[in-house]
């Protein structure tokens, strides 16, 4: 049961980081999720790396670093998304 919780925690982050940078994301519910996810495990490895273990209660220093690690991995995959696929609809109508 803990992958479903993965996949909704992610999805949250990556809508959350998509709705906090300005713009226009043209990237599909599926990258998304999967930019939501990279970035929790990137929160997650930045707060290990800062000394943010186990804490009692909500671990707001974490979700925070998640939520950055988020905002930073759509920031980046975003456009090379949209590069790449503005380049495989051009080889398609033969340019």
């Amino acid at each position: 049961m803990s992958w479903l919780w993965a996949i909704l925690f992610g999805l949250v982050l990556g809508a959350a980081a998509r709705a906090i940078l300005p713009g226009r994301q043209n990237i599909p519910i599926w990258l998304t999720l999967v930019f939501g996810l990279i970035g929790a495990i990137l929160g997650n490895a930045v707060a290990s790396w800062i000394g943010v273990n186990d804490t009692k209660g909500i671990d707001w220093i974490r979700h925070a670093l998640q939520l950055a690690g988020a905002v930073a991995i759509v920031a980046l995959g975003a456009p090379i998304y949209a590069g790449t696929r503005g380049k495989s609809k051009a080889r398609a109508r033969g340019r």
